[in-house]
């Protein structure tokens, strides 16, 4: 469907252009309608075009390894999306998708062309869009990062695995220390005084017998609790590995984008500085 001058004059990016800059523009792109839940486009896409929200909302988001949606944004009227994979002329890295009935102006590279060379000041607002995706970016990152080992264990832990965990923090406490020395005196103190009618007399082959019973109960207890630490420092080894290559994944692609929109902002001033000299633009 065409597009209506009228219809750029509510979108930032285009609300500088005049009635005849306007007119070429419209002239130029198009209208695309999308019914709830229809997707825009799909990771790996090379179809060349971006978009700009006319009116509803859309959702942009990528897949992780375990097949869950992350949302990287949710652009509303006025704002644009897929940009940086037209301007690079590389493959959606994320999917789009119609959250309600919406409308969208879609844009290729040769109207970005068009529009820079009538009007440069308007790649700030594209540099800008660039940016609130940077951030977005950055807080997926730290969405990513903020997963905490010990509620993922603590989730997945058995009743046995809390009563282990519980023995192993008593078992290794002062207050384990001084309650069983104090115990032990009071036991052998009481069978010492007793003497003959003690039921526990010198060498105290009952308190041994207790005592071999508890270590032979305690030791594999306190082992399950470490079996669990263990797990523990390996979760958290696995997901500071996994945010570090998810930011190391976004900070290439974001800088590669960076790069490619300042090569674009180096053309403009270029052929600026031509028209500003009197030189024919070529």
């Amino acid at each position: 469907m065409a597009c209506n001058p009228e219809i750029l004059r509510n979108i930032p990016l285009f609300a500088l252009l005049d009635d005849e800059e306007a007119a070429v523009l419209a002239s130029q792109v198009e209208i695309k309608t999308f019914a709830p839940r229809e997707r825009i486009y799909k990771i790996g896409d090379l179809d060349g075009q971006a978009y700009v929200v006319v009116s509803g909302k859309i959702r942009v988001f990528s897949v992780d390894e375990d097949h869950q949606d992350v949302v990287v944004d949710e652009p509303g009227n006025g704002d644009f999306f897929g940009f940086a994979s037209m301007l690079e002329q590389t493959p959606h890295q994320t999917n789009a998708m119609a959250l309600e009935a919406s409308e969208c102006l879609e844009v290729s590279r040769d109207d970005i062309a068009v529009l820079l060379k009538r009007k440069p000041m308007a790649g700030m607002d594209l540099l800008t869009a660039q940016g609130r995706q940077f951030h977005a970016a950055q807080g997926l990152v730290r969405g990513r990062a903020s997963r905490n080992a010990n509620e993922v264990i603590e989730t997945e832990a058995t009743t046995g695995e809390h009563v282990a965990d519980a023995v192993a923090r008593f078992g290794g406490s002062w207050t384990f220390i001084i309650t069983f020395a104090v115990l032990l005196i009071i036991y052998t103190t009481v069978n010492v005084f007793l003497d003959k009618q003690s039921w526990d007399p010198y060498p105290f082959i009952l308190l041994n017998l207790f005592l071999s019973m508890l270590a032979s109960v305690q030791a594999p207890v306190i082992m399950m609790s470490q079996n669990r630490q263990d797990t523990k420092d390996r979760l958290r080894a696995e997901l500071d590995f996994d945010v570090n290559r998810r930011a190391e994944s976004e900070i290439q692609g974001l800088a590669r984008k960076l790069s490619v929109l300042d090569d674009k902002m180096d053309d403009i001033a270029a052929m600026l500085r031509k028209k500003t000299l009197g030189d024919p633009v070529r």
